[in-house]
């Protein structure tokens, strides 16, 4: 193995999507990299709610990160939570072992649930943010239909009823694919009820219609999928507060729910405080035309942490994260070469939602909408494309497969205890 020593050492903090596009760009140039994440994989998010609603396995949207550079000799990876940043030492500090130089660092740590102050929300509500937050989710709902089977009507009001917070991509998709999940799926499994009579889905959101930023049109169709697959969509509905008994809304009505899906929005990941300098809205730092501080041009944020100086605040999306990391590696570079950075342009490839089978929206290129049974097929091939790994795309595929033919969801699992641990679920039964 060669000598890296003499390398400039370039430390990525994170290994989602624009971390691992900023490592890959890197890979095998005259640099040395190490790669930094508290978990030893990275996580496919936009299938997170997949995993929630027992569509797939979590190994199925998570793939080992030094499987994903052992190809690449000058990257090596550290599995460790960062606690604090020194920008003129130019070390990383961490929770457990020494800390970590860098004559360059690339912040792509992403973003966390936002709850707006939300009182409650926080305690009692289900987030979909990381893969254990899909596990969580799913054990709590597949327990409850357990519950239901052996307790029935003695439980407190609300048990089947899943309140889904937020009508942006993430609200929708979920509160698809958990009718699914009980309207064809547990139906067959349950004989001592009718899980479709039993349980509803309700999806709240504050604005005035789903998926903001999508055409009227497609808006309009969203909500109307939603509605005839038996989704009671609320719009213009703001949440006052979450309990472990339901919804408290603005208009004064509460909604008996023991699961609360959070599905509203996200904000920077607390590691942009650990860099010391004015952040924006929702916590993002604000960076300079080329993703770099001001001040400090050895250092950038990149995706969801980024408010890029002269442009309009960037969605956060995937893309923009991979656009990003690619950007700062080759800024990266240059610097190393001794040539000027150049701004970042942002592309926009488009974005998609999926109501359910055979059903989702697109825009693609930012400006050409799709709907129905061609929208949901270009977001399955899109989305088989940029997961990890050819044994992941694999077994997504032949579930995905599988599921459409037979209306069957393998991984309906209970891992663990399978008990909600934020606080009681229920009543106990008279």
């Amino acid at each position: 193995m060669p000598d890296l020593s003499a390398l400039p050492h370039v430390v990525v903090i994170g290994a989602g999507f624009g971390g691992l596009a900023a490592v890959r760009a890197l890979a095998k140039k005259p640099v040395r990299v190490t790669i930094v994440d508290r978990n030893n994989f990275h996580g496919f998010q936009p299938l997170y709610y997949q995993v929630a609603t027992a569509g797939l396995e979590p190994e199925e949207v998570a793939h080992n990160v030094r499987d994903i550079v052992r190809r690449a000799p000058n990257v090596d990876v550290r599995m460790g939570t960062v606690v604090g940043i020194d920008m003129e030492v130019q070390t990383l500090a961490f929770a457990d072992g020494p800390d970590l130089a860098f004559d360059y660092l690339i912040v792509a740590a992403g973003a966390e649930t936002a709850y707006y102050g939300v009182e409650g929300a926080e305690t009692y509500g289900f987030p979909l943010k990381s893969l254990q937050d899909g596990i969580r989710l799913r054990n709590h709902v597949l327990s409850l239909f357990e519950d239901y089977n052996v307790f029935g009507d003695a439980l407190s009001d609300g048990t089947l009823t899943f309140v889904v917070v937020g009508g942006g991509a993430t609200g929708v998709e979920t509160a698809g694919a958990l009718v699914e999940l009980y309207r064809i799926s547990l139906a067959r499994d349950f004989k001592r009820f009718d899980t479709r009579r039993a349980a509803h889905v309700i999806l709240v959101e504050r604005a005035d219609s789903l998926l903001a930023g999508y055409p009227e049109d497609l808006r309009a169709y969203a909500k109307e999928k939603l509605q005839r697959r038996q989704v009671e969509v609320r719009v213009n509905t703001a949440v006052k507060a979450v309990t472990e008994n339901g919804v408290e809304l603005e208009n004064g009505e509460t909604i008996p729910s023991k699961t609360i899906v959070w599905a509203v929005g996200v904000e920077a990941s607390p590691v942009a405080k650990m860099l010391g300098v004015e952040t924006g809205r929702v916590g993002r730092v604000k960076v300079r035309p080329d993703l770099s501080l001001p001040g400090h041009p050895n250092v950038f944020v990149i995706g969801d942490m980024a408010e890029v100086e002269g442009q309009e605040r960037l969605p956060q999306l995937a893309q923009v994260a991979m656009q990003g990391g690619k950007h700062a590696a080759q800024t990266v570079l240059r610097s190393v070469h001794a040539k000027p950075s150049e701004p970042f342009a942002y592309t926009d490839l488009g974005s998609m939602a999926t109501i359910g089978r055979n059903a989702a929206v697109a825009m693609l290129f930012g400006k050409i909408p799709l709907k129905g049974l061609l929208a949901w097929l270009a977001w399955v091939f899109v989305h088989l494309m940029q997961l990890v790994g050819f044994r992941n795309r694999v077994n997504v595929f032949v579930n995905w497969v599988a599921n459409y033919f037979t209306y069957d969801r393998a991984a309906r699992l209970i891992l663990g205890s399978g008990r909600n641990d934020r606080g009681p679920r229920f009543r106990d039964p008279a």
